[in-house]
């Protein structure tokens, strides 16, 4: 029905792209022109963390459907945080290389409920600087005369008209259009909104005091007709929020751009004079940093079972700690175990007290006990824990060439030691590995496992095997 609309150029969809392989040959069929899929890690484990909830792998296949399908380029939205992905730069930048993606690296923003905090932010010029390390050779790319002067619209599941993602006042499209109004009233409306616009948006700790309505609430009509909603969302299906802006930086086989903001990696623009085919990064609009919880083209992501399950995540998606204050000490234990295969050679040394650096062992259950003591400082959101008692033992495997590792922690408080246990069966293990070092580099620390816990209101845990 879309694209019956006089004057449609392009039918766009941004996603988290958990369903994308399902739906793309109806989307396709459909009309669809361009895809945006909003992706902040490469790394399947850290995107359960973030998303709440399986699919990695779902979202890696819908963006090679979509290049299957003919869709070029393909556009990967990355807001970089500190602390959380700003490691995989070059991993996303790398994406371009043999594939038509635009990886676009967008600056965290402060919105309502996002739990901004400026510590997390990583400017553009320092992801630049970054990837310059990487490709020295890194040139802009032309751009054209209104690449940055673009005025973009947004409009909420609600019927509600943002000139400003930033900015919280709206205009209700939805009351016009129902009251009858023409055309060129409607268009009149909407050019005096944009005419109210402010040329710029305040600074960044001003917006992260301004009340906004989250992007979780897309859809929702939680105001009168007519009434001033607080909405962060925009015409996008999702809690992506901005569009790209023609600036960009070239150099052979790799081309970054980044102007204002934001860093886009744009692949796949063809050879010139005996070059292979360039690959773009191009500079995007500043958007506002994921609420954390709308992940499927404005859905929330995660069920509400896979979020429940996750104590120290917030209704937002932050990481917090875990308030404790009100339950009742108990007896706690906890026991941890780690294998460290060391090989024939260093496994005899080991045994017969002959390694360079002296008893691996004694320094290795020393460092088990210390560490457990430190779990706090070394986990952020452990409880400091007064321990009544840690033990490290330590058991030779002459059949695995292994040196076993047991920890085992206890104490009387509002909280487990599971984590005491686990962490002093590692710092054990990893001890054994640096007294070994000497001898050989091919030592595999596996295993690290918890075996049992006693105590708390979730019962007690035993290891079948």
């Amino acid at each position: 029905q879309l694209r019956e609309l006089d004057n449609l150029k392009t039918i766009a969809v941004t996603t988290n792209g958990i369903s994308l392989a399902r739906q793309l040959p109806n989307l396709k069929d459909a009309g669809l022109d361009l895809i945006n899929i909003s992706l902040d890690t490469l790394v399947p484990a850290k995107f359960e963390f973030i998303a709440r909830r399986r699919g990695f792998h779902k979202v890696m296949e819908g963006i090679n459907k979509a290049l299957d399908a003919g869709y070029n380029p393909v556009k990967v939205n990355c807001v970089v945080m500190r602390g959380l992905n700003e490691d995989e730069l070059l991993d996303f930048v790398k994406l371009t290389e043999k594939k038509p993606l635009d990886v676009r690296f967008i600056e965290y923003m402060p919105f309502d409920g996002n739990k901004w905090n400026f510590k997390k932010l990583v400017s553009y010029q320092e992801m630049l600087g970054t990837i310059r390390q990487r490709w020295p050779e890194l040139e802009k790319l032309p751009s054209g005369a209104c690449d940055t002067a673009k005025v973009i619209l947004q409009f909420s599941a609600d019927g509600n008209l943002k000139v400003c993602l930033f900015g919280n006042t709206e205009v209700s499209l939805r009351d016009v259009l129902r009251s009858g109004a023409t055309d060129l009233e409607i268009l009149e409306i909407i050019g005096a909104a944009v005419g109210r616009k402010k040329k710029q948006h305040a600074g960044m700790f001003n917006i992260s005091q301004m009340k906004n309505r989250p992007m979780i609430l897309i859809g929702e009509d939680r105001a009168p007709p007519g009434a001033a909603y607080n909405i962060t969302n925009s015409a996008l299906p999702s809690r992506r929020g901005s569009a790209p802006v023609g600036v960009g930086r070239t150099f052979w086989n790799d081309v970054l751009s980044g102007e204002g903001g934001l860093l886009t990696f744009r692949s796949g623009v063809g050879p010139t004079e005996g070059r292979p085919a360039l690959r773009t990064y191009r500079a995007a609009l500043r958007r506002p940093g994921k609420s954390g919880s709308e992940w499927d083209g404005g859905q929330q992501g995660g069920t509400g079972q896979e979020a429940g399950s996750l104590t120290h995540v917030d209704a937002q998606g932050a990481a917090v700690m875990v308030d404790i204050g009100g339950k009742p000490d108990t007896q706690r234990t906890a026991q941890a175990r780690a294998v460290v295969r060391l090989g024939e050679q260093a496994f005899r040394l080991l045994r017969a007290e002959r390694l360079r650096k002296g008893d691996a062992l004694a320094a290795a259950r020393l460092a088990g006990i210390g560490g457990a003591k430190l779990t706090a400082q070394l986990i952020p959101l452990c409880h400091p824990i007064g321990l009544h008692w840690a033990d490290v033992r330590l058991e030779l495997d002459e059949a695995r060439w292994a040196a076993v590792v047991t920890a085992t922690c206890g104490t009387r408080g509002k909280t487990g030691v599971e984590m005491e246990a686990l962490v002093a069966a590692s710092v054990a293990a990893l001890t054994i590995y640096d007294m070994c070092k000497s001898v050989t580099h091919d030592i595999v620390i596996e295993e690290v496992k918890l075996l049992s816990k006693t105590g708390g209101r979730r019962g007690d845990f035993h290891r079948a095997d």
